[in-house]
């Protein structure tokens, strides 16, 4: 099939990778399966051959056709021809109760999409997903990949790994490189696991958290004292940095998650509320 630019298409070829895929998903016979844009069929075939049941969800016409003629008559499989993220997936399923309460998704995402995809898969800090997966196994683009799993104090670390880190724990599977895909896209690739879980602290309150990170994030070469002084007194700011022990001229990539939740729970407690900011990182 020629790849549609629109769609941001590229088919993985590397069967090794798939291998790798398949292994992290640790696919059991009772798992049904979400994928979202399946492509030419290539993982949705090793995902039929074990789980339980699998859907599809394909926005490409042409695409579904050949879904269609390649894997039509299997019985785990079902094909929703449509955009994945405005697609209300549980509600089309009422009328297919076998592949209802799919518990883990795989997929390799068009990853012009990304942010949004992982959005509906795990919701946010304030909405989290109230049902969410036991695992969520996605090949995306690398730097993207890097920002999911990145580790406090490092460049990668950002808002967005802490919007993740905060609903999920993130691993890297292994790298794939451009080469390995037809066309080849312009940047490398990666295969991540996210799996869904609670933190052992949580917020007062996840919207003052989710502000926040808003703010400190606002621009990464000030102190996190001056991104937050538009909101929060900077002397203010100091006095609960050194009540954490944490360096007064840190930047808000330098706090773990877990100082993230008691800075804004410390915010919380002074009733101070972070106005929103649209400068996220």
């Amino acid at each position: 099939m020629k790849t549609k630019k629109q769609f941001g298409q590229h088919w993985l070829r590397n069967e090794q990778v798939l291998d790798r895929i398949i292994a992290a998903a640790k696919i059991a016979p009772t798992d049904r399966i979400l994928e979202i844009g399946p492509g030419t069929g290539i993982l949705t075939r090793r995902l039929i051959s074990t789980a339980s049941a699998v859907v599809a969800v394909e926005i490409d016409r042409d695409l579904c056709a050949l879904l269609v003629k390649k894997l039509g008559n299997v019985d785990n499989f079902l094909l929703l021809e449509n955009d994945f993220l405005g697609l209300d997936v549980d509600s089309v399923l009422n009328d297919f109760p076998k592949f209802q309460n799919a518990n883990k998704v795989v997929a390799n995402i068009p990853y012009n999409i990304t942010g949004p995809i992982l959005e509906k898969l795990l919701g946010n800090i304030v909405r989290p997903n109230p049902k969410p997966f036991d695992s969520i196994v996605l090949l995306v683009q690398k730097e993207v990949g890097e920002r999911l799993y990145a580790k406090p104090g490092t460049k990668a670390f950002g808002a967005l790994s802490i919007r993740v880190q905060y609903l999920a724990h993130c691993e890297l599977i292994c790298p794939v490189p451009a080469r390995d895909f037809s066309p080849p896209p312009k940047v490398d690739s990666a295969v991540i696991r996210l799996t869904p879980r609670r933190l052992d602290i949580e917020p007062n309150s996840p919207k003052v958290l989710d502000n926040l990170v808003r703010l400190g994030f606002g621009s990464r070469r000030k102190m996190l004292r001056n991104n937050l002084q538009g909101a929060i007194d900077r002397e203010a700011v100091t006095e609960l940095l050194i009540s954490m022990a944490i360096n007064t001229e840190a930047r808000a990539e330098d706090l773990s998650i877990e100082q993230w939740i008691q800075l804004s729970n410390l915010v919380g407690d002074l009733k101070i509320v972070p106005k929103e900011n649209d400068e996220i990182d």
